[in-house]
């Protein structure tokens, strides 16, 4: 009965652990996108500015759209205005990173320049020619920050959880360490 109580009581902290971390890494993110996001855009603005207009009057007739008539197979996009100003920040980040020049080939060069490979096989990460598993000790760098000693704890198909030394846990997307927002080594 002690054992099952203890075991259940460190599930519980860990399930809860995780949560918390899963929570702060959204939050993080919610706020980095807050602040890079670009609502000035003319083409946000005509949105708007066509759905105010829409809204001011809604008892006056005015003139009714006529159905579009799709013939064959066809897909329909429903899109969110939260999915649309997504998308549209992420494009104004990709061409802001693209530079004045916004020239094809440097942006390739760019891209090949901070491409690294980074996979997850059976439980282990492959990342620039090294193996990691769970448990082993790592030295997390990402840019403008002072690096990180940690431990590896789970690794899924697409994150990589670790446990700093004191005691709070993260994670990181595969994704971000093949982009180089961030780079692990052994420690």
């Amino acid at each position: 009965m002690q054992a099952a109580s203890q075991h259940w009581e460190s599930e519980k902290l860990l399930l809860f652990d995780t949560v918390q971390s899963e929570l702060e890494e959204k939050i993080r993110r919610l706020e980095e996108d807050r602040h890079s996001i670009d609502i000035t855009s003319e083409l946000w603005n005509d949105g708007l500015q066509s759905r105010k207009n829409k809204k001011k009057d809604p008892l006056s007739p005015g003139k009714k759209k006529k159905p579009v008539v799709v013939s064959g197979p066809y897909i329909v996009y429903m899109l969110q205005d939260l999915d649309i100003l997504e998308d549209w920040t992420a494009i104004r980040k990709a061409m802001a990173s693209m530079g004045p020049h916004r020239v094809k080939a440097d942006a390739s060069l760019k891209a090949e320049k901070h491409h690294h490979v980074a996979r997850s096989e059976e439980g282990r990460l492959f990342y620039d020619n090294k193996w990691f598993s769970r448990g082993q000790a790592i030295c997390i760098n990402r840019k403008d920050e002072f690096p990180t000693s940690a431990t590896i704890t789970t690794i899924n198909h697409d994150e990589v959880w670790y446990k700093r030394l004191d005691g709070s846990k993260s994670k990181i997307y595969i994704s971000q360490l093949q982009k180089g927002k961030y780079s692990i080594k052994h420690s």
